[in-house]
């Protein structure tokens, strides 16, 4: 009987997981705040550190 439940148990959870996998691939990704303004950010903040110490090297 035991060898019978876990090889059960087995096969449950290995179709639980190729459905999440299925379901997963189906999905349409959106793209989340990092992937629309990411570089953006990134090169404002660089700018701004580049202009501050530009600004601070010509007190000096």
């Amino acid at each position: 009987m035991l060898p019978f439940a876990k090889n059960a148990l087995s096969r449950l959870q290995v179709r639980s997981i190729q459905q999440v996998v299925a379901r997963q691939s189906h999905q349409k990704r959106t793209p989340n705040f990092h992937d629309k303004y990411g570089n953006a950010i990134l090169a404002g903040g660089v700018l701004f550190c580049a202009s501050a110490w530009t600004y601070q090297h010509k007190l000096e």
